[in-house]
């Protein structure tokens, strides 16, 4: 069966609570996902790490990745720059691990276009205002930056039917499993899985031409 790792997109509005989400998943299962680690052009929040959450680089610095054609997808985003640096995304794809990006809507669509077996999934609230008291409690944002994200999210609402799977995150512990049963799922899918069928078919012909 198919042994190469899956290119997974996990978008969300922002306060939908996908961050956490990706870290619970790779926290119960860090063998089998990698998370890729975005390149962005705004400022650091309390508590984040240069190359932890983010690679924090400066807009020349990001105009530079573009051009040298470093990042598999780069999107602006609230006045600022996000990318997806590449090498590490292959590399951990042909080691065998799930890479997982946590980008935007944007930068999905262009990364399906570039790779058309990418699996997107949209992660959302149960409501609109969940979204908005969720925004609200993280307490980092003052309202107009909140109401600029919630005027966005209306705008990203109309993207959700282009990806494959829907996670309502109302529990924490019932979406991780959901996410990670549809990704295992995923690695069965036969298109994913070309070669494997090939071998059989060949096998079965060999066995029937030898009675």
């Amino acid at each position: 069966m198919n042994k190469k790792g899956i290119l997974i997109v996990v978008s969300g509005f922002s306060g939908s609570g996908k961050g956490t989400l990706m870290k619970e998943l790779l926290a119960r299962y860090p063998d089998t996902y990698a998370l890729s680690i975005s390149a962005t052009t705004r400022s650091p929040r309390a508590g984040e790490a240069d190359g932890r959450e983010y690679f924090f680089v400066s807009k020349d610095e990001f105009e530079k990745m573009i051009a040298k054609d470093e990042l598999i997808e780069y999107a602006k985003y609230v006045e600022n720059y996000y990318g997806t640096p590449r090498d590490y995304v292959e590399s951990k794809l042909d080691e065998g691990k799930d890479v997982i990006l946590e980008i935007e809507i944007q930068g999905a669509l262009n990364v399906k276009k570039m790779f058309p077996d990418t699996l997107l999934l949209f992660v959302t609230p149960p409501s609109a205002d969940e979204l908005k008291k969720r925004l609200v409690g993280r307490g980092t944002e003052t309202m107009e930056v909140i109401e600029s994200r919630m005027d966005r999210a209306c705008e990203e609402a109309a993207g959700m039917e282009y990806y494959d799977y829907l996670i309502v995150n109302d529990s924490l512990e019932s979406c991780v499993a959901q996410m990670h049963d549809i990704i295992r799922a995923e690695h069965r899918r036969s298109s994913r899985n070309l070669e494997f069928m090939r071998e059989i078919k060949e096998d079965l012909e060999r066995m029937r031409s030898r009675r």
